[in-house]
This record gives C-alpha cells, sequence and structure tokens, in this order.
C-alpha cells in the first residue's frame, strides 16, 4: 500500500512541511516520486518514520537520528527494545519527579515533614535525565555503559549539600573561566584553576578520575557542537576552545 504525502500526514500526525523537510535532508526519502512531483511512501517508510518520531520522543537531534537508521548494522527491532527501554526511564523519572511534588504540596499544606534529600531526588533526576537525552549516546558510547551507570549512580546519591556544592562550583568555574578567557593564556595560574575546577566539578559525578579521561571529555567538547555551545553559551564565543587548552596543559603536568 502507498501512501501520498497527505495521506502520511494525516496517519502519523506529522506535517506535510515537515515530511517535505525530512525528504530535503536526506532523513526519511519517499519511497517515488512521479513525473508531477508528487510523493509516495511504502510500509518501509512508515516504519522508518515511527522509528524517527520514537526517537524524537526522546529529545534527539534529526543529525543524531539520520546516523542511527541509516547505518548499516541498524535493526529496527532493536531499535524498538532500545526505545522500550528509554521509555520505562523516563517514566520511573517523571513519576519521581510527580512524587516529590506531590511530596512537597503534602508538606505544606498538611504540615507533613518532607526531608531535604526527598526534596532534591526529583530534580537530580531531571539533571541525568537531560544529560541523557542530549549527550548519552556519545558518551556511552565513548565510556561504555557500566561507567556511565555508576557517575549516573553517584550523582544520585549527592546529599543536598553535596549537590548545591556541586552547583556552586560550577558558577564559579565559569566565572573563573570568563577570567581567563579575558587574559588569553591557557597555561597561565588562572587557566590552571579553571582545569582545576572544572576536574572538582566532575568528581561529584565520576566515580574514579584520570587525566586520560579528563582530556578526552575535553577533546568531546570540541568533537561535538552540543557540547561546544555549553560553555560559548555561558560565557563567550571561544570559551569551549579555551577550556579544551587548558584542560590539556592541566593533564601533561
Amino acid at each position: 500500500m502507498e501512501y501520498t504525502i497527505q495521506e502520511l500526514a494525516q496517519l502519523s500526525g506529522v506535517s506535510t512541511r515537515t515530511l517535505r523537510y525530512y525528504d530535503e535532508i536526506g532523513l526519511l526519502k519517499p519511497a517515488r516520486t512521479n513525473e508531477a512531483g508528487y510523493r509516495f511512501y511504502g510500509q518501509f517508510e512508515v516504519d522508518m518514520l515511527q522509528q524517527i518520531l520514537f526517537y524524537r520522543a526522546l529529545d534527539m537531534k534529526l543529525a543524531t537520528i539520520q546516523d542511527i537508521i541509516q547505518a548499516p548494522d541498524f535493526r529496527p527491532t532493536e531499535a524498538l527494545k532500545t526505545h522500550h527501554a528509554a521509555l520505562l526511564k523516563r517514566k520511573e523519572q517523571l513519576e519521581k519527579i510527580l512524587q516529590t511534588v506531590e511530596k512537597t504540596i503534602q508538606s505544606i499544606e498538611e504540615e507533613r515533614p518532607m526531608t531535604n534529600e526527598e526534596k532534591f531526588n526529583g530534580f537530580k533526576e531531571k539533571l541525568i535525565e537531560d544529560n541523557e537525552k542530549q549527550y548519552g549516546h556519545e558518551i556511552r558510547t565513548k565510556y561504555g555503559d557500566e561507567k556511565v551507570d555508576a557517575s549516573n549512580a553517584k550523582l544520585m546519591n549527592l546529599t543536598e549539600e553535596q549537590f548545591k556544592a556541586m552547583q556552586q562550583l560550577e558558577q564559579q568555574l565559569l566565572d573563573r573561566l570568563k577570567e581567563a578567557l579575558e587574559m588569553g593564556n591557557t597555561k597561565s595560574d588562572v587557566a590552571m584553576e579553571v582545569a582545576e575546577l572544572h576536574k572538582r566539578w566532575l568528581c561529584f559525578s565520576w566515580s574514579q578520575y584520570s587525566k586520560e579521561a579528563h582530556a578526552g571529555i575535553a577533546q568531546m567538547y570540541l568533537a561535538d557542537e552540543r557540547f561546544t555551545s555549553y560553555y560559548d553559551e555561558r560565557v563567550s564565543k571561544g570559551a569551549t576552545q579555551f577550556l579544551h587548552d587548558a584542560i590539556i596543559n592541566y593533564t601533561k603536568k
């Protein structure tokens, strides 16, 4: 069975404009296009669109989705199992955040005591979820599931004081990075302090520190624009390159 672009849009809930864009970027090409330029989609394209929408539901970028579904070893059944596991995990995280909200409301309205750890569990879950959505695929590919899961577990076990200290340390890192960037010397004492602050910030979630891993994460900051934009947007353009160079110099000491 074939579907016109309008029929596929109606079936999937995706606009015809989006389907045309997917065609333009090579993410989802129609099965055929007739002489008049009308697009027609077969069962294979319908199934691939479902996969794309599953990945989009996990907030994955289109370029990443394209790399995954067009890989030679892509297996739809395995992908569905991965989607299922990821959605279950998100469901669990959302339920924990919902429980935190409900407990907070109860503690206010019914004067029920709520521990400080309970207040922050939902937020730590959200932080892990956001990191997984934005960087999870690349980080797990580079470091493996075991190390990433251990890092997430360490983050979840942070006390309220440790969690606040981690947030304060990151702000201190950003402030010093801005100062060091203005000075322009990636080997200066301030630059080395920036690298040291970055190390201490990482160690809130890393189960074990090594210079090699520290240098590796610095390389990843430059290799992926999502990582690059994190510091460039929070400090100024060129901040990520400077941080990378400072970390490399720091790890060589």
